[in-house]
This record gives structure tokens, C-alpha cells and sequence, in this order.
């Protein structure tokens, strides 16, 4: 593989124990392994390919593995908010929550309970699970209360929830909103758990000119089979206000790059995202439903501005 030579980056980011950014600094890696992390003039003079990474942040090593950059422009409040309006309006107004016993869905519940009950709503039972891996008896009794709706906020191990669910008869009578699905979850389902709703910044199958270029260029690069998630699409709208950010600011410093983010105005696949003072974004959403392995439109809500009591 030869040797590799970054230099000269704005910023690069350690990652170690004392979570260092250098300025004007870079790498140098041998067939694949870094050996020298640095400031540019500590690094050796040339390699077999060397890349000028002026005007850019540099992370070796890959080492964040798990982040919610994606999540610097949304906001989860608004996207449950709409999913409650229209699945009561159109499936009733009986609701079961069920969610992993962790921070995000007790307060996603939190903030649907007042929602639900100002669209003339009732919450007919709320559980939170924890490892369990069959769903049998959880089935049996959200089945008991006969509720409308299944407000839902379960991943990882708790996705096989759906097609117990379905193979239990559950979703028969009980339509499942889903918070946080995205096409990558649709794989586990096997099929099932047909028409499940979600409230999502973008949906692969859409129409729109500039969403099927999105997707065709991303599919370019990462193959024809692979998943192009709201969540790929809010990391690129992420990056590019960062970009823009950096740009405004006229350098690579923190703060100065979230000073700059306000009042922001930027292109996105889905059409603009503004960010505000308060550093939320108002932008395009979408109810949507699961069909076969994809989600498809259903209606589309226009431009969303996040709730004022979105604090975060």
C-alpha cells in the first residue's frame, strides 16, 4: 500500500486521553497504519501520496464509531408531534407506548402525553422493556387494551419486536408509529410490519429530481444495494452547514463555527433548511410508511420550525 502523508490540516483531532486538536498538523501511515500523528512540521517531508488538507479537519483512525452528527440539525419533539397528529386523525385515539428503558424515550413519551391529550387522545398503557428478547406476553397485553395506536421506540435487539407483532396478530388491529425508523431498520422486519408510520426529513423512494440525484450518486459510491436513510442525508446537511459555518466564520474555531450557525439558510436534497437563533433547524418533513423493504411518502408536511419548547 505504500506510504500516505495528510498535512497541513486546520485542525485534527486526536481522540486521545487528553482529547488534544492540533492546528497545521497531519498524519503519516504505512500500508495502512498510521505511524506518526503531528504537527506538519514534525511529519516527514513527502510519500508516496501526500494530501494538502488545507481548509479541512482531519480525525484519524476512525475512532468514532458512534455520534449523532445527524442529529445536529433535527430535533425528535417535532417529528413525534406530527406523527401523533396524523395517526390520530386517521386511526384513532387510543394510544400504547412502548419504548427501551433508556433517557430518549422516556422523554419523547413525556413530550407525546400532553400532545395526545390536547388532540383529544388517551394513553391506554406505557411500558419500557429492557433486554428482553421475546415479546409474547408484552404483545398480549398491549393486545388487552385494545389501544388504536402504538407509539413506538424500541431499536436494536427491541426491531424484533415488529414481527412477533405481526406474526402474533397485533398489527391487525393496532397500527405502530414508529419514532426514529429509517430504511436501514427495514431488513430485520423480513417483510413484515407493513404499514408502520414514521415522521422522517426525507425518504429514499421520493420523486423529487434532487432526491433521486441524492440517491443515485450516494448508490454510486456505496452500491446499488445499499440503504440511503434520512439518517445519510441529515449527516450530509450536517457537513454541509459545518462547511458553511467554517466559511462564515473564516476559521476553524468552535465556538466561532456555532456562532455562526445562526441564521444560517442552506440547499438541501429535500429543499431549504434554516437554522435559527436558537441553533434548531426548520426544515422540509414527511409522513411516511413502510411498503415492502422501502418507506414511501404518504403525505408530505411542508416546512416544520421546531416547537418553542424544544430547549436542546
Amino acid at each position: 500500500m505504500g506510504t500516505l502523508l495528510a498535512k497541513n490540516a486546520d485542525v485534527l483531532v486526536t481522540m486521545d486521553g487528553d482529547r488534544r486538536e492540533l492546528k497545521n498538523a497531519g498524519l503519516f501511515a504505512r500500508d495502512g497504519m498510521i505511524e506518526k500523528v503531528g504537527s506538519t512540521a514534525e511529519l516527514p517531508a513527502t510519500a508516496d501520496l501526500v494530501l494538502d488538507l488545507r481548509g479541512h479537519i482531519l480525525l484519524p483512525g476512525l475512532v468514532n464509531c458512534h455520534h449523532h452528527l445527524d442529529q445536529l440539525l433535527t430535533r425528535n419533539l417535532t417529528a413525534g408531534q406530527n406523527t401523533n397528529h396524523y395517526m390520530g386523525r386517521t386511526f384513532g385515539n387510543t394510544y400504547f407506548m412502548l419504548g427501551a428503558d433508556r433517557v430518549w424515550p422516556h422523554k419523547m413519551f413525556e413530550a407525546a402525553e400532553p400532545i395526545i391529550s390536547n388532540l383529544g387522545g388517551h394513553v391506554v398503557g406505557k411500558e419500557f422493556t429492557g433486554t428482553e428478547t421475546d415479546f409474547a406476553p408484552t404483545i398480549a397485553r398491549i393486545a388487552s387494551t385494545k389501544a388504536k395506536v402504538l407509539l413506538f421506540a424500541l431499536k436494536g435487539d427491541g426491531l424484533n419486536f415488529i414481527p412477533q407483532a405481526d406474526d402474533l396478530g397485533l398489527l391487525k388491529g393496532t397500527t405502530v408509529a414508529f419514532l426514529g425508523l429509517s430504511e436501514t431498520d427495514l431488513g430485520v422486519f423480513g417483510g413484515k410490519g407493513q404499514n408502520m408510520f414514521v415522521a422522517v426529513p426525507f425518504v429514499a423512494t421520493s420523486d423529487v429530481p434532487s432526491v433521486k440525484a441524492f440517491v443515485a450518486k450516494a448508490k454510486a459510491e456505496s452500491g446499488a444495494d445499499t440503504a440511503i436513510s434520512n439518517y445519510v442525508m441529515t449527516h450530509y446537511n450536517a457537513l454541509i452547514a459545518m462547511k458553511a459555518a467554517i466559511e462564515r466564520a473564516g476559521r476553524v474555531d468552535k465556538e466561532s463555527m456555532i456562532d455562526a450557525l445562526e441564521g444560517l439558510v442552506i440547499k438541501s436534497p429535500t429543499g431549504t433548511v434554516t437554522i435559527g437563533g436558537n441553533h434548531h433547524a426548520a426544515m422540509n418533513m414527511f409522513m411516511a410508511k413502510t411498503k415492502g423493504r422501502d418507506l414511501i411518502i404518504v403525505p408530505a408536511l411542508g416546512e416544520i420550525a421546531p416547537e418553542p419548547r424544544c430547549k436542546y
